[in-house]
């Protein structure tokens, strides 16, 4: 749909868009509580060098940066908000500028405050913590602290490895400036044979999940092969990303950058280690897959480009945003009566904008601070996807509302580990219950393609990708130069590895990794692994033990980030340092396969 066709933001019904009063009313309440914020800022200043002389001295400090934050977050979520309705519109993107930059000063404000806690004696501040049960709520914070201690260095250090971030950022900002500028795709013939370019944003949806394997082909060849000219420069900037990771990990005492990169979150390494010896366990699954993928597609062989074409065409099933609704209320009821009518009443409260409009942010999201509704971003099209993004969105929102709800600001917040969890969840509960109200082929065929396709890209795929920035990294540490061909060669081999049995090998796949830009964050791919395995496993564990299950699931959204992110997975029945959990997530996998062979 054209932009020129879509409605401005003063056409969309009002019902329609989100409600940010509920926020500020006006501009006016958001300028008085700038002008407020600034003084409160200003005021953490009187606080150093006073954190070590009494419990009262650094509960005040915590307070006060608390009060703090709460304020900068309903500044950043109004401004953010606002802007991503029309990103044409100056004064919002003002507003927004307004606030990204009180975080910066909140940020030089408060940077005396970890160094001076850091510096204290542990047993002084166990004292505290005895002494004052008001301090004892930061218990979890603090002890997360100091649990950092053994890897901080002397002040003199710690000012260089601030500047050098400066430096580590470097090869991510070459990268983003050479995909995303300097690189030209051609132009290509497309599935109604109109001639467009290609671009990163098309390359899927139009050229890969055509029917047509010519337009899947071309597109394959001429996205590769143009990143393949630029094999020696993206070699050298991603071993400079790596090599920045490893001065760090040295610099901080860690044994290697994924240990060091894990620490921050305190996720064991054999979490990782048992993702991916799991997943080469299962890859015959994959293996079958792909297998009745060849089938279906009719094909010969299968190649790179033939794995993302959808196996069932269009289904005549266009619910509306109010039909979609109604739907996901129903779908999440295994969750409870508390947690349906909550979500129907963020619903009903405008916590969703939900079409498109003329100049709205693309893609979807849920945003949102601790004293505000956890706002949904959508760009509704009545069709099935749209109502997976719905359920997804309002997993990730009330993932925050129970948080918010049950927890102090400072332990509200959860980590990206398990920040997917309530969202994927979601999706396999609709996922269920389409499949159990629905008596259509078609329809059910469209949904197991749905889930297998979900679960191929996000745990197989992205678990093919952590072990090649686990064998990268290694390499290097060991002295080993990552040349184009070394990198190239450790990722033609894994997808060797996790494909070879079905997909023919071809001379581009080796090159796709230089177009994976999680890479230059490095170790966090393997979250999506993760977060998928839990959500499938909790799934099953709600579906089939019920209430029991369920009270573990609740209390893990309602725990915020009270504890570390893998004992709320454990406490909730999932211990991702055994195998059990992403072999449940496995075994879905195989169910949905069972049945979609089922319906020929």
């Amino acid at each position: 749909m054209g932009t020129n066709t879509l409605p401005t933001r003063a056409q969309v019904p009002v019902e329609l868009t989100w409600d940010l009063t509920t926020i500020y009313a006006n501009v006016a309440a958001w300028e008085t509580d700038f002008a407020k914020v600034e003084g409160l800022i200003a005021r953490l200043a009187e606080h150093q060098g006073k954190l070590a002389t009494s419990a009262d001295s650094l509960l005040a400090m915590l307070k006060d940066r608390d009060q703090v934050l709460m304020v900068l977050d309903n500044l950043w979520n109004y401004a953010h908000l606002r802007a991503d309705e029309d990103t044409t519109v100056s004064a919002n993107k003002a507003l927004r500028e307004r606030a990204r930059q009180l975080f910066t000063n909140f940020g030089a404000a408060y940077s005396y405050a970890e160094p001076e806690i850091l510096a204290m004696d542990e047993s002084v501040l166990t004292g505290f913590l005895s002494a004052s049960n008001e301090l004892a709520k930061y218990s979890f914070e603090l002890e997360n602290l100091m649990r950092k201690k053994p890897h901080i260095r002397s002040q003199e250090v710690e000012e260089l490895l601030a500047q050098a971030s400066l430096l580590h950022a470097g090869p991510s900002n070459v990268y983003d400036m050479l995909g995303d500028a300097d690189m030209e795709f051609p132009k290509l013939v497309d599935g109604n044979g109109e001639r467009v370019r290609l671009t990163h944003g098309n390359y899927a949806e139009v050229f890969l999940m055509s029917p047509k394997k010519p337009v899947r082909l071309r597109a394959y060849k001429a996205m590769f092969g143009t990143y393949g000219k630029y094999r020696n420069t993206l070699s050298a900037t991603y071993a400079a990303r790596v090599q920045s990771e490893i001065f760090e990990a040295k610099a901080r005492g860690h044994a290697s950058t994924r240990a060091h990169r894990l620490f921050e979150t305190n996720v064991p390494l054999s979490v990782y280690d048992s993702l991916i010896s799991t997943v080469h366990a299962n890859i015959p699954r994959m293996t079958r897959y792909l297998e009745m993928r060849k089938r279906k597609l009719g094909l010969k062989k299968l190649n790179f480009c033939d794995l993302y074409v959808p196996l069932v065409g269009d289904v005549d099933y266009k619910p509306t945003y109010a039909e979609a609704k109604e739907t996901v209320l129903q779908a999440v009821a295994p969750l409870g009566a508390e947690y349906v009518a909550a979500l129907r009443n963020g619903f009903d409260s405008r916590w969703v904008d939900v079409v498109e409009n003329q100049n709205k942010a693309s893609g979807a999201y849920s945003s949102g601070g601790y004293q505000t509704a956890p706002y949904m971003l959508l760009n509704w099209q009545d069709s099935l996807e749209s109502m997976f993004t719905l359920a997804h969105e309002a997993g990730h929102s009330m993932h925050s509302w129970h948080s918010r709800k049950h927890q102090p600001f400072h332990d509200s917040g959860y980590t990206i580990f398990v920040a997917e969890v309530a969202s994927t969840l979601n999706e396999a509960l609709l996922a269920h219950h389409l499949l159990q109200t629905s008596n259509d082929d078609s329809m059910r065929a469209h949904i197991i393609n749905h889930q297998l396709e979900n679960i191929r890209q996000t745990l197989y795929r992205q678990t093919l990708f952590a072990e090649f920035e686990m064998i990268a990294h290694q390499r290097a540490e060991a002295g080993e130069v990552l040349t184009p061909d070394v990198l190239c060669e450790i990722h033609r081999d894994l997808n060797q590895k996790y494909y070879g049995a079905a997909v023919e090998m071809d001379d581009l796949i080796p090159v796709e990794w230089m177009r994976i830009p999680h890479f230059y964050n490095s170790f966090y791919v393997y979250q999506y692994a993760t977060g998928i395995s839990a959500a499938m496993a909790l799934t099953r564990q709600i579906l089939s033990e019920g209430e029991p299950a369920v009270k573990r699931y609740l209390k893990f959204l309602s725990s915020g980030g009270s504890k570390y992110s893998i004992d709320l997975l454990r406490d909730a029945g999932v211990d991702l340092s055994s195998p059990k959990p992403v072999e449940q997530a496995l075994d879905a996998f195989e169910d949905y396969l069972v049945e979609f062979e089922k319906l020929g």
